[in-house]
């Protein structure tokens, strides 16, 4: 599985692009900033983009959303059903942060927990529920790699005082279904750099074993 990152979105946000060599199967986490990039690079690369991969409905998260929709009108755009509510919030979402109102992205599914059948190539794609930071915030587990969105970053977590957010919810997420993955497990995170669960479980200051 090959990863390529494209850092540097609206807030600080990060795009992914997880592909699969053999098959050039492959999926975007998230879509922030560098449409141009991204598609460049899919085209370079013969990339057949089956999934655009929400992990929660703010807006940093999808800003790009509708202008990359048009570019690759056949890739699925996903997102957990708790959070369509901050999808259809968009038009207030920018005012809010005071930004130009974006096009309300279009949905092409509905992910629940025990969504399954998402793969790229000969890898599933797991789903992993993780409200706290947004009713509908999810993690994406590929292999032994997990995009986890605003939940759990480097030595931090996902704000609670947002819309649908819950520090009880978080803690809960974080520990029952993060902190029991396989330590080696790296963690790319929404924002910032990339990590470990096992680090995270030690280290992470809101919930490490050593605080």
């Amino acid at each position: 599985m090959e990863i390529k990152i494209f850092p540097n979105g609206i807030y600080g946000a990060i795009t992914y692009l997880v592909y699969d060599k053999k098959t050039k199967e492959g999926a975007l986490i998230d879509c922030t900033c560098d449409i141009d990039k991204i598609e460049n690079f899919v085209k370079c690369e013969n990339i057949n983009l089956k999934y655009l991969l929400i992990t929660h409905g703010h807006l940093d998260h999808v800003y790009c959303v509708s202008e990359f929709k048009e570019k690759f009108p056949t890739t699925q755009v996903l997102i957990h059903k708790d959070d369509m509510i901050l999808i259809e919030q968009i038009p207030m979402q920018c005012s809010m942060m005071e930004l130009e109102e974006i096009k309300i992205p279009c949905v092409d599914g509905l992910l629940g927990e025990n969504s399954h059948n998402l793969t790229i190539g000969e890898k599933e794609i797991k789903i992993i529920h993780t409200n706290g930071h947004s009713k509908g915030g999810v993690c994406y587990l590929i292999d032994n790699v997990l995009f986890s969105g605003d939940t759990l970053f480097k030595d931090s977590i996902g704000r609670c005082d947002l819309f649908g957010g819950s520090m009880k919810e978080i803690e809960k997420s974080i520990k029952e279904k993060l902190f029991t993955l396989d330590e080696n497990i790296i963690v790319y995170p929404g924002h910032g750099d990339d990590t470990t669960i096992g680090y995270e479980k030690k280290y992470n200051p809101y919930f490490g074993s050593n605080y």
